[in-house]
């Protein structure tokens, strides 16, 4: 997960991972009443149900790994990907509505609608752009024995669903968390967001947890599709 923004500067980033579902959803609750969305974020290669499936049962269920060690140096991010284009205004470009950028690539206007808690934003100030598997969660996973060249692609990953542009406090509460103690407030997202957990771990080879795995099965029986 990333937040290279807040609307509060100089507020630390959260790393409790006790933030109890129920909190989210009323959380969810009191967001989405901001009105018609502009545009849903939609990442790429979000994978149907049934290929969810599979992908989830082919990971490796193991203990938890150390956050030893543990840097966010470790997995460089925000790289150029195109012109004066980093992977954070790439996403903002991609998921907004609208959206009209500077000489420097930064988005001046747009709408974008943050499909974890409903909410609509105008600025792009609020909006993170979340690791949907949190760079922390990935080391804990595996990351920890990769290379660096090997991390920077996953921070950077814009071939799958690892990168979406989110309201920035919802980011917050998530922080390193993974679906066994946190989900999106919007619980009609939570299909959606375990699809895209499950194909980033498999596609990147990383390990989950017993709860982690128990979650996500939850999360894709809710979806119809």
């Amino acid at each position: 997960m990333a937040r290279p923004t807040t609307k509060t500067p100089g507020t630390a980033r959260p790393r409790v991972r006790a933030v109890t579902l129920a909190l989210a959803t009323l959380v969810g609750a009191a967001l989405s009443t901001t009105g018609a969305p502009a545009a849903s974020a939609t990442p790429p290669g979000i994978p149907s149900k049934a290929t969810a499936q599979s992908q989830l049962n082919a990971l490796t269920v193991a203990a938890e790994g150390s956050t030893s060690g543990y840097s966010r140096d470790l997995f460089p991010h925000w790289i150029t990907v195109s012109g004066s284009c980093d992977t954070r205004e790439q996403v903002l470009k991609r998921d907004g509505t609208s959206v009209v950028v500077n000489s420097s690539c930064q988005a001046t206007s747009g709408r974008w609608y943050s499909p974890y808690d409903g909410a609509t934003w105008t600025a792009a100030s609020d909006l993170d752009i979340d690791h949907v598997v949190p760079l922390a969660e990935a080391w804990r996973s595996g990351a920890s024995s990769w290379t660096t060249s090997r991390r920077q692609s996953f921070a950077n990953d814009l071939s799958g669903p690892q990168l979406i542009a989110v309201t920035d406090n919802v980011n917050q509460s998530k922080s390193d968390q993974d679906p066994s103690t946190w989900q999106p407030p919007l619980s009609s997202y939570r299909c959606t967001y375990g699809k895209m957990w499950i194909t980033v771990k498999h596609t990147w080879g990383l390990r989950l947890q017993s709860s982690e795995k128990s979650a996500l099965q939850s999360m894709l029986n809710t979806c119809s599709s």
